[in-house]
């Protein structure tokens, strides 16, 4: 099984390179607000002789409730797919393939977007869920698995749980340094993912051993470490949106990394589990 989170490089609500608070302004010595522009009537009127006012959003700010509802309603939906694929695709994993297929270029196409199209992030989630659905359905069926899905739920739960603790005390710092190695670091680890599967595909096999074995736990542990650190990406991401006034639409960018985040981390983990316990 291998990670399909297909974006690395999400556009943030900041390009500062430091710490900014929640409901904070800026630091001093930090990047411009992105958000900050011209008040778009000033440039019309031709009496205006001042310089014209900081940004004025069209719509209220973005809010932790905004962010909390919109991630609450994409991983509903992940949840309602996964159901569909799990009581009625287990048998059929070929449909359940194309769903995530689907589901991949969806994610794709709303990375390439300026703006999120909720829609669009919705019919990811639902895709997705019935890939994740109907995958963790069959592993489950095999008695050597059988229980690891609602493993590889609770540990990637343990994870969310264990970064956002660490975010908020401070332990994990996101900083201009740590994302370039974050996102070279998941990039070196999809490009070898690849390698991996092509060479299992056309030698047979287990390719470069990434999926059994010890060199395949070791794989599987640095899958779930990038995932962790993704997941700190994503709340400096949330955290800066909100301290510079993001529109409130922007939450749905947050509710699609997160879920981006926690679907690779799923993943990777019940690899993890599958490979330690002997399949």
């Amino acid at each position: 099984m291998e990670s399909r989170n297909p974006v690395f490089t999400r556009r943030g609500f900041s390009r500062d390179t430091g710490y900014a608070g929640f409901n904070a302004p800026p630091q001093a010595g930090a990047a411009a607000n992105p958000y900050a522009g011209t008040n778009p009537y000033a440039g019309n009127n031709p009496y205006a002789t001042q310089a014209p006012p900081q940004y004025v959003p069209q719509t209220r700010p973005m809010t932790m409730d905004d962010v909390v509802v919109r991630t609450s309603l994409t991983l509903g939906t992940v949840i309602a797919g996964a159901t569909v694929g799990w009581l009625f695709l287990t048998a059929h994993l070929g449909f359940a393939i194309g769903a995530g297929l689907i589901a991949m270029l969806l994610g794709f196409g709303q990375s390439f977007l300026r703006k999120p199209v909720p829609a669009l992030i919705l019919a990811y989630a639902a895709l997705e869920g019935v890939f994740l659905g109907a995958l963790s359905g069959f592993l489950n069926s095999v008695p050597q698995l059988h229980g690891a899905p609602m493993q590889a739920v609770l540990g990637t739960m343990a994870v969310f749980v264990t970064m956002l603790i660490a975010y908020k005390t401070r332990i994990v710092r996101v900083t201009a340094r740590f994302t370039r190695f974050v996102i070279i670091a998941a990039i070196g680890f999809v490009l070898l993912s690849l390698v991996n599967t092509l060479f299992a595909v056309f030698a047979g096999g287990d390719g470069l051993g990434f999926r059994s074995g010890g060199l395949g736990i070791a794989f599987g542990v640095v899958g779930v470490v990038l995932g962790a650190l993704f997941l700190a990406l994503d709340f400096k991401q949330v955290e800066d949106g909100i301290a510079y006034g993001a529109p409130r639409e922007e939450s749905w960018l947050a509710a699609f990394g997160l879920t981006l985040t926690l679907v690779w981390i799923y993943m990777e983990m019940l690899r993890l589990i599958s490979i330690l316990r002997g399949d």
